[in-house]
């Protein structure tokens, strides 16, 4: 169908007067809206179905969303006949999630599920959890992640807590696909709806506690300076909470940020990636002496840490940076305790830091990748639950977890621990940043940079798609000084060895648009199109060794100074 022919669907009487309205005042001016809105339905991608809020079958509103929970409904009936179907819905402060989150409830007990409705916005890994503690059969949760204010997304959880993937994934898309905008059922049930709220959330925070902290007599908690910011999003139910119950007593918070709102009013963009994000947080660590500075983004999975550099001055380290800290120190305590057998294992992704390896090697673990999205960190979970013991993975975009109980990445439990690290450090006599350097003299140093192309539209989407296809059909041969050594295609799935010029078959993970160039110096540049936003990303890692704090700070000019040749060289 074209798109004008999409958009004229939408003026029947299955949608509201003023749906149709902007609809055919769309069609009569000839808008760019109409071609943006309608050229595409939107899709799931790395963190579900996400896009801007408005009209059309390209957007977030009540008809898209009530057509994915229709689907979702359909597939859960089919896949659990005969029982008592119970869904958790959770939803963050983004504008109408509230609405959209209630809107699904209905949709649902409309179709006979019974659904656990939170009476608040609440974390997305709290949601991962309630699926888990209260035995549903699905989850869902409202939400966009770090996105600009006019996003908001939909998340769906399986029974194990964790993100879907195949074969659920494809078989609900089947669902929602053949679902028409006038078979959904809005006419909700309340009589099926079971309110959750504070009770809950004491549940989740002693698990947070019981399975993210190791120091037995909180070694420094009482001496340790953090400043927390929720950064308007849904942490301020928990985090000051947990923060508090598990014995740290000096914690300040950025009140004017404290605050949830779906504007975002006090940043540019509400994602603890953006040292600007936590601007007002390390702004009030230089009047409170602060040790640590903790921000999380609005539905409360990813987290960002500042601490106090060699220099003395508040520096947010990369999501990789920060992953390494908590992995080699959850790594060492379970050394230190004599619970590594050799059947355990961390999760990382494709495009995170090899240095994982590393760690996994020097504390004889193994390390297991999947693709973007903590969602193929679950999937490792169920696929070797009962053979081997997972500890905790992480990914480069500012996400970690510890242990299971959670199935998605969750800043609550991550945030204990580096605050059980930072105390720890502190106590002897130094910063989790001289932490990070040890780590680097142990496993060697390794350096990250992240570079994000946007292209926004329609025609941004074939840009994007060209630029694969070039990089693919015509890789670089040379990258910063070094000949490229390897190339993976995680979309023919095939590993290209140049010198030998041998190609290999990879089937151990499955099919994405994503490559990945090693160089034969160690340089790693990963290139792949979002899955939630209109960018193409290139991650970029290099890597050398490190014997002091004072070759640490030299090394780090020469590195940043590659990566700079880097994006030189792939021109962008």
């Amino acid at each position: 169908m074209t798109t004008l022919e999409k958009a004229k669907l939408w003026l029947t009487d299955t949608f509201d007067t003023e749906t149709k309205n902007t609809v055919q005042q769309w069609i009569d001016t000839n808008s760019d809206d109409l071609e943006d809105s309608f050229y595409r339905e939107l899709e799931f991608g790395t963190g579900g179905m996400r896009g801007i809020m408005g009209v059309g079958t390209n957007r977030l509103n009540k008809y898209t969303l009530g057509q994915a929970t229709q689907g979702l409904a359909n597939y859960l009936r089919s896949q659990f006949p005969g029982e008592k179907i119970k869904v958790a819905i959770a939803y963050d402060v983004r504008n109408n999630s509230r609405e959209f989150g209630k809107m699904c409830a209905d949709v649902l007990t409309a179709n006979g599920i019974h659904v656990l409705l939170f009476k608040e916005h609440r974390p997305t890994p709290e949601l991962s959890f309630t699926v888990r503690d209260k035995k549903c059969n699905a989850g869902i949760v409202l939400t966009a992640s770090h996105n600009p204010p006019e996003y908001n997304g939909y998340k769906v959880y399986w029974n194990d807590g964790a993100q879907i993937v195949p074969p659920h994934d494809e078989m609900i898309i089947k669902e929602v696909y053949s679902v028409k905008f006038d078979e959904i059922k809005f006419s909700g049930n309340d009589d099926l709806i079971e309110w959750i709220g504070e009770e809950q959330d004491e549940v989740y925070i002693d698990a947070c506690i019981e399975n993210s902290l190791y120091q037995k007599d909180k070694t420094g908690y009482d001496n340790l300076n953090i400043v927390f910011t929720s950064i308007h999003g849904t942490t301020y139910t928990t985090v000051p909470q947990a923060l508090k119950k598990a014995g740290f007593t000096k914690i300040d918070l950025v009140r004017e940020q404290m605050i949830p709102s779906g504007n975002f009013p006090t940043v540019a963009s509400p994602n603890p990636e953006e040292p600007a994000a936590l601007e007002m947080a390390i702004d009030l660590a230089r009047i409170t002496n602060g040790d640590i500075v903790i921000g999380t983004d609005p539905d409360g999975d990813r987290l960002g840490i500042a601490v106090r550099n060699l220099d003395g001055e508040m520096q947010l380290l990369n999501g990789n940076q920060c992953n390494t800290i908590l992995t080699y120190y959850i790594l060492d305590q379970w050394k230190k305790a004599g619970k590594i057998t050799g059947k355990e294992f961390i999760g990382s992704t494709i495009v995170t830091s090899d240095v994982f390896f590393d760690i996994a090697e020097k504390f004889g673990v193994d390390c297991k990748v999947g693709l973007t999205g903590f969602k193929w960190i679950g999937k490792m979970i169920r696929d070797f639950e009962g053979k081997e013991k997972f500890i905790c993975g992480g990914e480069e975009s500012f996400g970690f977890m510890t242990g299971d109980f959670v199935r998605d990445k969750d800043s609550c439990g991550s945030i204990l621990l580096a605050c059980e690290i930072a105390a720890w450090c502190k106590a002897n006599n130094k910063t989790m940043y001289q932490y990070l350097i040890d780590i680097y003299k142990e496993v060697g140093m390794y350096y990250e940079g992240l570079i994000n192309v946007t292209k926004k539209g329609r025609e941004g989407a074939g840009q994007i798609q060209q630029m694969m296809k070039d990089f693919r059909e015509n890789p670089p041969k040379e990258i910063a000084g070094s000949p490229v050594a390897e190339v993976k295609d995680f979309q023919e799935q095939t590993c290209l060895h140049l010198k030998e010029n041998k190609k290999l078959a990879m089937d151990d993970i499955p099919k994405s648009n994503v490559l990945i160039y090693y160089t034969e110096d160690g340089t790693k540049v990963c290139v792949r199109p979002s899955g939630t936003e209109p960018k193409i990303k290139f991650y970029v890692s290099v890597k050398d060794s490190v014997t002091s704090e004072d070759e640490f700070k030299e090394k780090l000019l020469i590195l940043d100074q590659k990566i700079q040749r880097v994006k030189a060289d792939l021109k962008l």
